[in-house]
């Protein structure tokens, strides 16, 4: 790897090699800068250039291996940091991703256990819950003082089991013995960062791709052809579709039209196709079941198991469609006693031991956040590779292969980088310089300027280009193209 950062490199020769790929491309991949790009003492710059790294890395040999040309890979260092931030403005506004009530909270004095808690109140439904359960009226108007006051009489661990068992989610800060002494840490110690492995029934015989007419006699990427339902909405899992799309592949988001979205979902909208399906109804089902017919790729972010009773579990689908590639993102994995459990990024930090580790790092005790939702977007990205990964599986060996990933795993696999205080030291750079303007249909009442970030990844023949404007959620028919 020439001009190469020495962590980064590392990192991504182990994803490549785990994930059964061939040697040869890591040649191609240029991987440039050095040291901590944003404050904190964790290593959030090489998650996010390895990552991206993977991701950008497979789709050249993707193409290699359906049109024979090699090409160079370039992600620079503090572009791809930066690129984690998810920074965006619609019209020169940037919306507020917060709501007033997340975030953190000291609780627990009154009940002579004084700790902390995460609250996600992005979502009314979760702001509620967690409000209820505090026994504070829900909706827009009780306030981050009330929420405090309230916290006192809990410890951090009986507010969150609570909140849990009342269908919300809220996490409470640990120390990393802690999270280590957890069940659910023991049963995610053994699983890799990304897992990818055959669908059992699942048999088919490998799909040939078509060959591809190399710039400039054509207009092809990597993933030209390439059919990929998006059925997520929280950062991760759109992020991994933005990926592929970015690469030529058609992704086509399925939202519910009785579920919200955050903000974000114009950024992360870019070169997608966007309609609605409601899975609450037989017509629903059916339509989704048509568009699976014809896809490569089934992407799904929602809680494990939520999908199997409408008939869109791995098997179903691969005994349905062989040869399909169904990808799934959880917070905390398919098996353990948080099996299934609601988690964001923020969240999965606060309970893994990330806030408390960072606090030390600074000389605090006050729980500290990592300086962008890193565990989010380096799954999404992680996924984009992974899927890649098991369809060059699929086309060479056959099969139906799922991708698995976790923000707790994410967690995992970052931590063990290591921890440098000197770190919190880093400036932030000015992400002025990787932003392009774009049409959106995200504007005030309609169309608007989305002025977003570039994707940090170079490819010399098959630059990454969103040949889509960002679009809301019904904009497109439930078809594809």
């Amino acid at each position: 790897m020439p001009h190469t950062n020495a962590p980064s490199e590392t990192a991504l020769a182990a994803l490549w090699r785990d994930a059964g790929l061939p040697a040869t491309p890591l040649a191609w991949a240029s991987l440039p800068g050095q040291g901590q790009v944003l404050p904190s003492s964790f290593d959030v710059a090489t998650a996010a250039q390895a990552g991206i790294g993977a991701a950008a890395l497979a789709a050249a040999w993707l193409w290699h291996w359906r049109t024979g040309q090699a090409q160079q890979v370039r992600v620079d260092r503090a572009q791809a940091t930066v690129e984690c931030s998810g920074a965006f403005s619609i019209d020169g506004h940037a919306p507020d991703l917060w709501d007033k009530l997340s975030g953190l909270y000291a609780c627990g004095s009154a009940a002579g256990q004084p700790g902390w808690v995460r609250v996600h109140a992005n979502f009314a439904h979760h702001r509620d819950t967690a409000l209820q359960v505090l026994g504070l009226p829900p909706g827009p108007d009780t306030d981050r003082a009330a929420v405090t006051q309230a916290l006192q009489g809990w410890t951090a661990t009986d507010y969150e089991q609570a909140v849990a068992d009342a269908g919300g989610v809220v996490a409470a800060a640990r120390s990393f013995a802690d999270w280590d002494a957890h069940p659910q840490a023991r049963v995610l110690a053994s699983q890799p960062v990304l897992a990818i492995t055959p669908i059992a029934g699942g048999d088919a015989p490998p799909h040939p791709w078509a060959a591809l007419s190399t710039p400039p006699n054509g207009d092809a990427q990597p993933l030209t052809g390439l059919r990929v339902l998006d059925l997520t909405r929280i950062l991760a899992g759109p992020v991994a579709g933005r990926c592929l799309a970015a690469h030529g592949a058609d992704v086509l988001l399925v939202n519910g039209p009785h579920l919200t979205n955050i903000a974000a979902i114009a950024d992360t909208s870019r070169g997608k196709l966007s309609t609605q399906i409601d899975l609450r109804t037989e017509a629903g089902r059916a339509a989704l079941q048509g568009l699976a017919s014809q896809a490569h790729v089934f992407l799904q972010g929602y809680r494990p198991g939520a999908l199997a009773g409408h008939g869109f579990s791995p098997e179903a689908l691969a005994q349905r469609h062989p040869g399909i590639v169904v990808a799934s993102l959880s917070a905390y994995g398919d098996s353990g006693p948080w099996a299934g459990r609601r988690g964001f990024d923020s969240l999965v930090q606060t309970a893994t031991g990330f806030n408390l580790a960072e606090a030390a790092a600074a000389g605090s005790t006050t729980p500290r956040a990592q300086p962008v939702q890193i565990l989010d977007y380096t799954a999404g990205h992680l996924l984009a590779f992974g899927i890649q990964a098991a369809l060059w599986r699929q086309a060479t060996q056959g099969g139906s292969w799922q991708v698995r990933v976790t923000l707790a795993g994410v967690a995992n696999w970052l931590r063990a980088m290591g921890q440098d205080a000197s770190g919190l030291a880093a400036r932030a750079p000015d992400a002025e310089v990787w932003m392009d303007d774009s049409d959106s249909g995200f504007g005030q009442g309609g169309p608007g300027r989305l002025r977003a970030l570039r994707h940090a990844a170079w490819l010399s023949a098959t630059p990454p280009r969103w040949r889509r404007p960002s679009m809301p959620p019904g904009s497109h028919p439930a078809a594809w193209p």
